[in-house]
Formats: C-alpha cells, sequence, structure tokens
C-alpha cells in the first residue's frame, strides 16, 4: 500500500470511529511525519516546488498602457467568464452539500475584489474551487466565516510554518482530492440524469470525460455549450402552434365563414422553433380575410420570432386581410414593436373573443361598403 492508500485508510478509519475529528488534517498530517521520519523516497512539496515564501510581497502597481490593456483584454474577458462559471458551479456544489442557497451577486462580486485585490501583491486570477470547497465542507464548516477563516489559516500556515508544509508528501494530498472528489459525487444524481434523458446524459457524460481526462476548463466551457443546444432543444419542442376551430367555440363570435382562422401559439417564440413556426403559418389556406394570433400563452419573443410575426403581417397585407395580436404580454408587445410591428399592419386586442368580434365588425364594414 502506497502513500495514498495508507492516507485514504487512516482517514476513512477516524471518519467512522471519530466523525468528529478533523481527519482530512490529520491523516496528512501522519503521512507527513511517517514520511519524514522512515526517509521514505516519496515526492514532497519542497522536493518539487522548492522552500515555500514566508513573506508576502511588497504591492505594487502594474505598468498600464493602452498596448498592454489591448493585449490582455481577451484573457481578460476569458478569464473572467471562466472564473464565474466555475465560482457559480463550486456554490451550487456547496448548496448540494449543505442544503443552503448562495447569493451569485455576492460570489462574483467577491471574487471580483479579491481577484483586483490580489494582483497587487503579485497574486493570480483564482476562481472558487470546487474541490477545496468541498473539503471544507466536509470538514464540517456551516457558513462563509470557515472561508474568512481558510484564508486566515492559509497565511498564518505561510508565516509560521512555512518550512513544515515542506514535508507534506504530494501523494498524501493525491489521497485527500480521492475522498473529496469521491465524497462530492451525488451517485443518485448522476445515475437519474444519465436515465432521465438522452439530451442530459450527453451534456454530462462529455462534461465528467473531459474533466476527468483532460482539464476542468475545457470540460465547463464544452458542458456549458452541450448544455445550451439541449436547452435550446427542448424550448424549441415545447413551442406548440394550433390552429383553433372557431365555429365549435361557445365562448368566441363566429364572424361566419371561412374569412377568419385562429391560430394558439404555446411557448417561447424564439430563433430555436421559428422554423417549424412559421412553416405551419406559411400553410394558411386561401388566405383568409383576418388571422387572429393568440399570443396569451407565450413568454418570451425574441428579435427572430418578432421578425417572422412581421413577415406574416406583411403578406396578409399584401392579400388585403388583417392580423390581430390577440392577449400579448408587455414584454411581448414590446419585441413585436422593436421589429416595426405597429397599426395598421396588426391589431393588438386583449383577447381572441374581442380580436374575432373587431375582425367580424370589419368584415361587415366592408361588406356594407
Amino acid at each position: 500500500m502506497g502513500v495514498a492508500g495508507a492516507t485514504i485508510l487512516l482517514i476513512e478509519v477516524l471518519k467512522r470511529l471519530r466523525p468528529r475529528w478533523p481527519n482530512l488534517l490529520i491523516g496528512v498530517a501522519a503521512a507527513s511525519v511517517v514520511v519524514a521520519l522512515a526517509g521514505l523516497p516519496v515526492e514532497t512539496i519542497h522536493t518539487r516546488f522548492g522552500d515555500l515564501p514566508r513573506l508576502l510581497p511588497a504591492p505594487s502597481m502594474p505598468v498600464l498602457s493602452l498596448a498592454t490593456v489591448t493585449a490582455a483584454l481577451p484573457w481578460a474577458i476569458s478569464f473572467t467568464l471562466l472564473g464565474a462559471i466555475e465560482s457559480l458551479l463550486s456554490a451550487m456544489v456547496a448548496d448540494g452539500m449543505t442544503g443552503t442557497q448562495h447569493r451569485s451577486n455576492a460570489e462574483l462580486v467577491a471574487q471580483g475584489v479579491a481577484n483586483v485585490g490580489s494582483a497587487l501583491f503579485g497574486g493570480f486570477c483564482v476562481t472558487g474551487t470546487i474541490a477545496r470547497t468541498a473539503t471544507n465542507v466536509r470538514a464540517g464548516s456551516q457558513g462563509p466565516v470557515s472561508g474568512m477563516l481558510h484564508a486566515l489559516f492559509v497565511l498564518a500556515f505561510m508565516l509560521i510554518a512555512a518550512p513544515l508544509a515542506g514535508y507534506i508528501p504530494l501523494a498524501a494530498l493525491a489521497g485527500v482530492l480521492a475522498i473529496v472528489a469521491w465524497n462530492m459525487i451525488e451517485k443518485d444524481e448522476f445515475k437519474a440524469l444519465v436515465f432521465s434523458s438522452r439530451g442530459d446524459a450527453m451534456v454530462l457524460i462529455v462534461t465528467f470525460a473531459l474533466v476527468v481526462f483532460r482539464d476542468l476548463t475545457e470540460g465547463i466551457i464544452v458542458g456549458f455549450a452541450l448544455g445550451g443546444l439541449v436547452f435550446i432543444r427542448h424550448m424549441s419542442e415545447m413551442t406548440r402552434i394550433e390552429r383553433h376551430d372557431v365555429s365549435t367555440d361557445t365562448e368566441t363570435p363566429d364572424p361566419q365563414g371561412r374569412d377568419v382562422v385562429v391560430y394558439r401559439l404555446r411557448g417561447a417564440v424564439f430563433f430555436g422553433a421559428v422554423a417549424r413556426l412559421g412553416s405551419v403559418l406559411d400553410r394558411i389556406a386561401q388566405w383568409p380575410r383576418a388571422v387572429v394570433v393568440d399570443f396569451s400563452n407565450v413568454p418570451l419573443v425574441d428579435s427572430t420570432g418578432a421578425h417572422m410575426v412581421v413577415t406574416l403581417a406583411q403578406k396578409l397585407r399584401r392579400h388585403e386581410a388583417q392580423l390581430y395580436v390577440a392577449g400579448a404580454a408587455i414584454e411581448v408587445r414590446r419585441a413585436l414593436h422593436a421589429q416595426g410591428l405597429h397599426e395598421p399592419l396588426a391589431r393588438f386586442l386583449p383577447d381572441v373573443a374581442e380580436a374575432l368580434a373587431v375582425a367580424a365588425r370589419n368584415q361587415d364594414e366592408s361588406l356594407a361598403g
């Protein structure tokens, strides 16, 4: 059994016999003492990285120029996005382990302030780390003060006991990380996601494989992109358009004849669903004199979806027909207006019943004229 295996065994034994003891700290300390006293040929922090610094460097401002800022800006944006994603992911893992709810704005603002402050002392950009967060939670932390104390302990350890940290075997740290990684995996949810849907299973398995066999950053980027595609697919599948038969509806007036058709939209009208919705609307038979589109169950319309509605109104206008938009929420109407859907190109009514009544009056006036 190697140092990593012995460390894992000691930690697990302490967890069962003395669950309130700091088993991770004891495991690392015991492994360090055994390696040092026995003179085992094991690589330690000192042999790999040399002596650890015992003082913070003096604060200093970087040299700023337009060329420097321009060259660093793309990397800064990339680090900002990746840092935000990883920090929020770390917070979500902590929420799942503790049953609490993090505050996203507080997480991101604190991370930004910390990175600005650490840069004055020569520090690198960092994020909320899943492994260290999970380790802290497993050690018994219950609030944000534990994170502050963790930082103070690291600072105190650097100032006082930096030479002792050099004796810590890297294999012992590997054993700690193995335990933390195993404990932070939510096995039941992993299994449920794999069997819930093919899209979710693909995102989970690809992200898991990239993180384990490639790199955490690559796994987050690819998983985020795949998750976005799966979300778009799910949203487009939830969007529906149905033709409503006015002649069988006793709650709305029938403006006589096939000159009025009613379509009911359900779900978000966005670029992922526009092709399918547009093909249905393009097949309106015999170009009726009026088309009523019910938007009462549409929570969102993006610019592409709004442009589709404008195109429909323009086609109807060329055939001397009228489009009636019924039940649209304020946000939906704002999106439609932004794309140029105004009266008389389209009429906005509060509900389908009133739209049908207005369409009937307009047809009567047209026939009378």
